[in-house]
């Protein structure tokens, strides 16, 4: 799946920060500070950034063709 715009409990729009929150994790960053520095505190939010698996790759292999 791609990730959400939005969050699914609050509404508030998600999917703009998510290429700037994997670049940070992927350099090494704190996940925790960096979902601070991008401004989400709500719990639902920050549950939205830390649990999506993305699953295109591995669903893209199973494609018909």
């Amino acid at each position: 799946m791609k990730f959400p715009v939005r969050c699914f409990t609050c509404g508030k729009i998600i999917g703009k920060d998510w290429d700037k929150f994997l670049d940070e994790v992927e350099k090494g960053k704190n996940p925790e500070k960096v979902l601070d520095q991008l401004g989400y505190h709500r719990y639902c939010c920050r549950r939205m950034f830390l649990s999506h698996v993305e699953l295109m790759p591995i669903a893209s292999r199973y494609r018909r063709v």
